[in-house]
């Protein structure tokens, strides 16, 4: 589809880095983020020469028109007035073509394109000397930028300037040099513009074009006072000419505290000026990488819309990712946009849908990370009974927030005596760390690493059991146990905002899905283990958990969210556990005719009779909803849900899915609420929270469907 809105911010994130220029919202939105987890409020500056007007340059509109009052201060007026002057293209005027990887905006004589790597990422825990090159181009933390000037019909040489404004809070613009005759501004020492365009410049000054027409340029090009850095570049009458430019950011030392940790590119960069000269001397091979990446995605059969929430989605993942290096071994970050936590567990389960297409390993690394720090032995409390009984082991919502790692055994969300947001998510978090093994093995083959975790798979399945019921003759399949961490109070799930037809984790049909798709995984893996015991106990697992599910279902076709409580909720995520099976090698399980035919056909009864409605589970504009109960949806969840319903459920959406693609895209492109990039919880078509967030990159299951999509 048409872009309806093209003035959106995206990220251009360097995959590892937690860096990104963050463009596309009118005005000083975008900019230079290095850690930031928000639209950093940089004016970024690309003007060129008016053909028609010599002195008046023409700037995309991604900045603030600069005014003279700093300069003021220090300067009488004659010596204050400018000769050049800028002023924004017109909206109109400008064109978007956004991609996958490649970010393009044109007006007039101007092309300015963004090159955003998507790569994979080797196996840095196995890594082979041939295999370095190719980690060094997956992590070197920078965004390639081209900016091609067509002066062919000119009469006069035309200038193009790049810049921003100082955003720094501590430390002030500064010049950049590097070998290879590359120059450069910095913002403060940890990122910056380069170039190794012949004849540029850089330019300090309280105006972006304060240095354009200075009779004293060559003796004034070294001033470092003022808010405004920019690279300036002459374009000659009658010639085109593509300028190339490097986006860098470096973060030496130390990062993360609790558990210190480097960035993993720092082995080979030691500064943003080493940054900027790789980048540009490897900048064929980076924008050739982008553009099949393009191709990649308009190969697939995905509609205008679903291939934007593709593209959009990918970048934010990209931006939250940190590569880090801890003790001389790698150490893989995703962290929650806008929340800034560490590797939520409850995430990535949905980022591992992702990953398992491109790198799997890292959800290797996370997995270990979880299994040596961050899981604990729980006890667990029936509420029904007010029985108490040995729960196992159990991991973490999180690992910690804002680069501090938290203290063993704890996260930084998880708070006793609660009932909703903050509380535990012990028994959603172990269903994860499972379907993540199972997701892992799967898409990587690695039955070393399975015979090693054997034993600990054991003691999870163990868990599931006891949050059951300890007496076997009493399970169901469906936790219905509360962490004692809850110290009275409830576990919740990943929809923790939401009320209780989704926010509550015992006996909740959301969760007896993901049970269910936890025993087909556990299975599974214990068989290629030869753990026979094992597989038939995983097995008695999902079998219960499919048959009390299905049981639940009232004449109507309606899975109530809870077995046991009034409300009449529809909710769409009790599908969305088949997923996490399906991606985790259970695809034979899934068939329609197969062993849980009755589980999967009450599924998509529930879909078809009481979701896809507009008194239910449809948005006015089409989007789908998690509970019909709750104006606040989110879109990743729905992108899963929609794989489910095409792919294994075997519906046919139509034109209803269409017009689901069509709006929640739309709702990430809204011309006041777009300035946070892609943005997880939506509230009647609003996009209000959880910005900056990764989890999207769940779209990317879409990829792998065999069927057109709807």
């Amino acid at each position: 589809m048409p872009l309806p809105n093209p003035f959106f911010n995206t990220q251009h994130a360097p995959i590892g880095a937690h860096a990104s220029l963050t463009l596309g919202f009118p005005g000083p939105k975008g900019g230079m983020d290095l850690e930031l987890c928000r639209a950093p409020g940089q004016s970024v500056l690309v003007a060129l020469e008016s053909s028609a007007q010599p002195g008046v340059f023409e700037a995309l509109p991604f900045t603030e028109l600069p005014h003279d009052a700093e300069r003021k201060r220090f300067a009488n007026e004659e010596a204050a007035a400018a000769t050049a002057r800028v002023q924004l293209l017109p909206p109109a005027a400008v064109s978007r073509d956004f991609q996958l990887a490649t970010d393009t905006w044109r007006a007039g004589d101007l092309r300015f394109s963004l090159f955003t790597p998507v790569r994979r990422i080797p196996d840095l825990e196995r890594l082979r000397p041939q295999e370095e090159l190719a980690a060094r181009r997956a992590l070197v933390p920078a965004v390639r930028a081209e900016v091609e000037v067509d002066n062919r019909q000119g009469r006069h040489t035309r200038r193009l300037v790049v810049g921003f404004t100082r955003i720094d809070p501590v430390r002030g613009l500064r010049h950049l040099c590097a070998d290879g005759g590359v120059v450069g501004v910095g913002d403060g020492l940890h990122m910056g513009l380069l170039t190794d365009a012949p004849g540029a410049r850089s330019f300090i000054g309280f105006h972006p074009l304060g240095s354009i027409d200075d009779p004293h340029a060559e003796l004034n090009r070294k001033a470092m006072l003022g808010p405004w850095g920019a690279l300036v570049f002459e374009v000659p009458a009658g010639e085109r000419r593509t300028l190339r430019l490097a986006w860098c950011f470096h973060r030496p030392g130390v990062v993360t505290s609790g558990l210190p940790a480097r960035y993993y590119y720092t082995r080979w960069f030691d500064s943003v000026e080493s940054v900027g000269a790789y980048a540009l001397s490897d900048f064929e091979e980076a924008v050739s990488a982008c553009r099949r990446a393009d191709s990649e995605l308009q190969a697939r059969a995905l509609s205008d819309a679903q291939q934007f929430t593709v593209a959009h989605t990918t970048r934010s993942y990209l931006y939250s990712t940190q590569m880090l290096e801890h003790e001389g071994a790698p150490l893989w970050v995703v962290n929650e946009g806008e929340y800034n936590m560490i590797n939520t567990l409850d995430l990535a389960a949905d980022h591992a849908l992702y990953e398992s297409q491109h790198h799997p390993w890292v959800i290797r690394n996370l997995l270990e990370q979880y299994a040596r720090r961050h899981a604990y032995e729980d006890t667990l409390h029936f509420a029904s009974s007010g029985e108490t009984a040995p729960g196992g082991i159990a991991f973490n919502h999180d690992m910690g927030a804002h680069g501090h790692f938290a203290a063993p055994g704890h996260s930084a969300y998880e708070l006793a005596g609660l009932t909703g947001v903050f509380s535990y998510m012990s028994t959603e978090e172990l269903l994860n760390w499972v379907l993540c093994a199972g997701i892992y093995v799967h898409s990587s083959q690695d039955l070393a690493w399975l015979g090693q975790r054997a034993e600990l798979l054991e003691r999870c399945l163990f868990s599931l059991e006891q949050r059951d019921h300890p007496d076997d003759r009493q399970r169901i399949g469906v936790p219905r146990a509360d962490s004692s961490r809850c110290a009275g109070g409830r576990e919740i799930t990943t929809y923790d905002c939401l009320d209780a037809s989704l926010g509550q984790a015992s006996g909740n049909t959301y969760i007896g899905g993901k049970a269910f798709a936890a025993g087909l995984v556990l299975q599974r893996l214990f068989l290629q283990v030869d753990r026979q015991a094992d597989a038939r106990r995983a097995q008695r697992l999902a079998q219960r958990a499919a048959a009390t599910v299905a049981a639940s279902a009232g004449a109507d076709g309606r899975i109530p969210a809870l077995l046991q409580g009034s409300g009449d909720a529809v909710i769409l995520p009790v599908i969305e556990g088949l997923a996490y099976a399906w991606f985790g090698g259970c695809r034979d399980a899934l068939a329609l005719d197969g062993e849980y035919a009755a589980y999967l056909a009450a599924l998509k009864r529930h879909m078809a009779d009481q979701v896809l409605r507009e008194d239910t589970c449809l948005f006015p504009d089409g989007g789908w909803r998690i509970t019909s109960t709750s104006s606040n949806t989110f879109p990743a969840k729905v992108y899963v849900c929609q794989f489910v319903a095409r792919e294994i459920l075997r519906m046919d959406l139509g034109a209803l899915g269409a017009r689901a693609d069509e709006a929640h895209a739309r709702w990430q492109m809204h011309p006041e609420h777009s300035v946070h990039c892609w943005t997880e919880q939506v509230d009647n078509g609003i996009a209000f929270a959880a910005r900056y967030y990764p989890r999207g990159v769940s779209s990317n299951v879409w990829l792998t469907e065999e069927r057109p999509q709807g």
